[in-house]
């Protein structure tokens, strides 16, 4: 299995696919499974400075949909939810609260910890998928940037191989 499990990790660092494995990435760790894609994409433009931005660009989308993935998922729970029990007031004005930031509130969905659960809160609220997607992509394209811009701008010689 850990033989396997190199050869994998050794196929998706290669330049073909190293895009592809940064979508993947970005994909699952914008779910609630708790994984950073940032080392990855930085890893990649490491390796091949000349894919910064479609590297970035990559990056953003699939995270942006991991997030509609969550947003989903907390939609569908929320229509589970109303079939089985009321909500309680604190629950109303907790949810009355995040309806007054609508789907702007997405533009936090790159942050750790609460970011990724704040897309399936859109969803459970039923806010505007396209407007929250948007939100999510813009948030989430300054993540990247911010973080791997950072890196480089900070530590020019890593992109030295």
């Amino acid at each position: 299995m850990e033989a396997w499990l190199h050869s994998l990790m050794a196929t998706m660092a290669l330049p073909q696919y190293g895009l592809a494995s940064v979508f993947i990435v970005s994909l699952v760790s914008a779910t609630l499974l708790p994984m950073a894609s940032v080392p990855v994409v930085f890893g990649l433009v490491k390796v091949n400075p000349d894919l910064f931005w479609p590297a970035l660009v990559v990056a953003t989308a699939g995270n942006t949909l991991g997030g509609c993935i969550s947003y989903w998922m907390g939609y569908g729970a929320e229509l589970a939810y109303e079939q089985i029990a009321k909500p309680k007031p604190s629950t109303e004005r907790a949810l009355a609260w995040a309806r007054k930031w609508g789907p702007p509130s997405c533009l936090l969905s790159w942050l750790p910890v609460v970011g990724d659960p704040l897309c399936a809160v859109a969803g459970w609220l039923k806010l505007p998928f396209w407007p929250c997607a948007f939100y999510m992509a813009v948030g989430k394209f300054l993540r990247y940037l911010f973080y791997v811009g950072g890196a480089i701008w900070f530590f020019p010689g890593a992109l030295e191989l």
